[in-house]
Parts: C-alpha cells; structure tokens; sequence
C-alpha cells in the first residue's frame, strides 16, 4: 500500500480522507536520520517539522513534499527540485488564526496583562488594579505590517475595521493596497509605528530586518510582534533594548532557535508575552491545513500536479521520474 508520511499527526477529517488512499505513517522522531530514513518508502511527506535535504536524495519513490501550512522554510526546495520531487504548500488557511494572535498579544501587552496577573494573584486585588493606571487603548495608534500576504491583509483588515487603528504597510509586492491601509518604507514605518507585526517570509532579503539600527528608531512605548520567522529579529539588540526601556515590549512567537532554551533572555521581562510557535495553530486552522495538505497529496496520488505547486521548474524532471499513465 503507498505510505504518505507526515511529520505529525493530521487533523481526523484530513486522516479519514487519506485512507483509501493509502497508508499514513507519523513520524517516530524528528530527527534528520529518522525522517530520511522513514521517507525512502514513501511516496508523499506531510511537512511541518524542517526535512533534511538527504531525506531527498535517498527517497526513490517520493513524489511531493507538501507543507502543512504556507512557510517553506522547512523544504529544502533546492534538494527537492535536484531530486525531481513536486513542492506544495497549503497559503493562507491560517491567516485568521495568526491575526487574532497579533490582536490577542497587542491587547495583552497594552493592558499590561502579564504583571497585572501576576501581582493580582501574589499581592493582591489592589496591587493587581493599579496597573489599569498605565495601561492604553488599541484605538487611535498606528500599526505597520512588515509583508502584506495573506496574514499581513487579515491583521491589517481586523486592525482597520475592529479597532480604528491606522494601518500602514511595506510589503515587495506591486499590486494595490487594500482599503485603509497606507504604503511607507520599511524605514519610515519603523519610526512611526506604534505597533510593528513581522508578517513576512523569512528570505535572506529580511534575514535581520529589524535590525539594531532599525530597533533604536522605534518609538520609545512602540510594541514589537513577530509572527514570521526569528532570525527576522536581530535578537541581541531586541534584548538591548527591552533592558533598557527603550521600548514597550514585545511579543514573541517565532525564534531563530526553537524550542526556546527556558533559560532565554526573553523570559525574564514582563513585557515580553512569549508563545511556542503556536499562533496559526487553532482547531479550526489545524482541520483547514490538514485538509488542504490532504487534497494535495491526493491530487499527486491520482498523478496530477498540486493546485499550490511552488517549483513548477521540476515538473519535467518529475514527469521523467514518473511517466503519466
């Protein structure tokens, strides 16, 4: 029976459509020796974990690496395409998710909510209260969106619509911008943010994008979010300036090592919400990326191309590998 391997598990309602189409395997581990050796039987790998690029070279009957979302990062797409193997991707099924992330953390921050729990619970109900005196509304500010894809457009929409807050925006993408959404350089919406969101893919154009330099122009209570990639951040200057108030804090959900050791910087500031790669993950997200990745590897089962294909280069070199019928 063909073998579908996946990172991890899927979703029942993606599960129950693999079925009959073949034999769907999670992954012991993690590691790069496992998945290469538990992909050389397989004919498709479900990806949310990063894949080695020998897992390519060894895998003589693998068809499609598919990503259990929209990030590519964890395809080594190069060894792919070498190797005559199809790359998809399941875009935008969890923009919703990661931007109500955003608003979740925006509010969390500027309601100060972190140490007002904390001290609610270990000094008290007035202790607790007496941070309502320096906390802020969303409304009114400004927030700039790093990359104007999918997430970018829903934060910017939720952002505009449910919370009148002006939106700004710097993205590489020509087409026009969405209503109530402003273009400004990458620069110019550093300075004048009250609120940045890190929505972009991680190339090596925005490797280090926020940099120390672009970090020291922020306003001095501007909230930093990052829901892309860490190494968008460069971390020792967001350390910096969290140590030294330069800025009113952060929300972290991508690191450029994951998981985040606990001894980490990071969790030692109050104004600094940390999650664990989580904010595209609801149950509703996981049942729509699941789906999609399922429809994919049905559409490369039954020997037709992925509607998401991202290397359509290797087309030629896959049809080689596998004849059509």
């Amino acid at each position: 029976m063909r073998k579908i391997l996946s990172t991890h598990p899927l979703h029942p309602r993606a599960t129950s459509m693999l079925a009959g189409a073949g034999r769907l395997v999670v992954a012991s581990a993690l590691d790069a020796k496992t998945l290469a050796a538990e992909a050389k039987d397989a004919e498709i790998v479900i990806v949310r974990a990063p894949l080695p690029p020998e897992l390519f070279a060894g895998a003589s009957l693998l068809r499609a690496a598919i990503r259990h979302g929209a990030g590519l990062d964890m395809i080594p797409v190069e060894a792919a395409t070498a190797a005559g193997v199809l790359v998809a991707n399941v875009p935008a099924v969890n923009a919703r998710s990661v931007a109500e992330h955003v608003v979740f953390t925006a509010l969390a921050l500027l309601r100060r909510f972190r140490i007002m729990d904390r001290d609610l619970r270990a000094k008290g109900w007035l202790a607790g209260r007496e941070h309502a005196n320096s906390t802020s509304e969303l409304a009114g500010k400004t927030i700039g969106i790093v990359g104007l894809g999918a997430v970018g457009q829903a934060v910017g929409h939720i952002a505009a619509h449910g919370f009148d807050l002006k939106v700004v925006a710097t993205t590489r993408s020509l087409r026009p911008a969405p209503e109530r959404v402003g273009f400004l350089s990458i620069d110019a919406l550093v300075e004048q943010s009250d609120i940045i969101v890190l929505c972009c893919p991680l190339t090596e154009e925005t490797r280090g994008l926020i940099s120390r330099e672009r970090i020291t122009r922020m306003k001095p209570n501007a909230l930093l979010i990052n829901v892309s990639r860490g190494p968008v951040v460069d971390d020792e200057a967001l350390i910096e300036a969290l140590r030294k108030g330069r800025i009113g804090g952060a929300a972290l959900d991508v690191f450029a090592t994951q998981p985040l050791p606990p001894s980490h910087p990071y969790f030692s500031f109050d104004n600094v919400i940390i999650t664990p790669h989580m904010a595209g993950i609801t149950e509703e997200s996981m049942m729509r990326m699941g789906v999609g990745a399922a429809n994919e590897a049905l559409l490369v089962l039954a020997d037709k191309l992925p509607v998401n294909l991202r290397n359509p280069e290797v087309i030629e070199r896959y049809r080689r590998r596998f004849p059509a019928d």
